[in-house]
């Protein structure tokens, strides 16, 4: 068994000369940035499948990786041979986000053999996609690269601006008591998108009567 610590999803590289900690709005453009790749719809010529399983080419989630996460890197920490039968790479991907990050993944890919002989296809092949399921688990986890494919996506629920000073707008028609009670609501997020439209036609019935 390796003796490789696993790094924790976001463990953080030593701070830098100069580098100053992340303010309040840095720290809200990283969520979005997330979110906002979290929430991209991968190409469907991307998308591929394997034993009724959706799966994303590397070639796509390492040219996002390009754009939104420049200067990223990725290191073998150790890879060993199941046996026969797999073939086992432990990886880790360095990332920039906000400050510099790490984070660790591990992936096993079967090794193919002939039929009868049990001989080795082609081990370099499969040694090349156990590393690349990795690579493409890390940039998964850790960028939240191809959710829509992985079923990694997390609605949000937190309603925009508007819809808030929609809702209490129509709240303060009912009354100012009124207004306060949705504020909480909203604030605790038991209003919130997905029973946005009913909790506002409930407010202008309320209104109208």
């Amino acid at each position: 068994m390796s003796k490789n610590k696993i790094i924790n999803v976001n463990d953080a590289l030593p701070v830098k000369s100069g580098e100053m900690n992340m303010s309040d709005e840095i720290k809200k453009a990283i969520t979005a940035k997330h979110k906002k790749v979290s929430g991209m719809e991968t190409p469907k010529h991307f998308v591929k499948k394997k034993m009724g399983m959706d799966y994303c080419e590397y070639s796509y989630m390492r040219d996002l990786a390009e754009k939104e996460y420049p200067g990223w890197s990725w290191e073998i920490i150790s890879e060993e041979m199941l046996g026969t039968e797999a073939y086992k790479v432990h990886g880790r991907l360095t990332y920039f986000d906000g400050k510099w990050r790490r984070g660790d993944s591990v992936a096993a890919h079967r090794v193919q053999k002939k039929r009868g002989t049990g001989e080795f296809v082609d081990i370099g092949n499969d040694v090349k996609a156990a590393n690349t399921d990795c690579i493409k688990k890390a940039l998964n986890m850790y960028l939240n690269i191809a959710d829509d494919v992985y079923r990694n996506q997390v609605e949000d629920l937190e309603l925009s601006d508007e819809k808030k000073d929609a809702i209490l707008e129509i709240a303060g028609l009912c009354s100012d008591g009124r207004a306060e009670e949705i504020r909480k609501l909203i604030d605790n997020q038991t209003i919130h998108n997905a029973n946005y439209n009913a909790s506002y036609a409930k407010l202008k019935r309320e209104y109208e009567l």
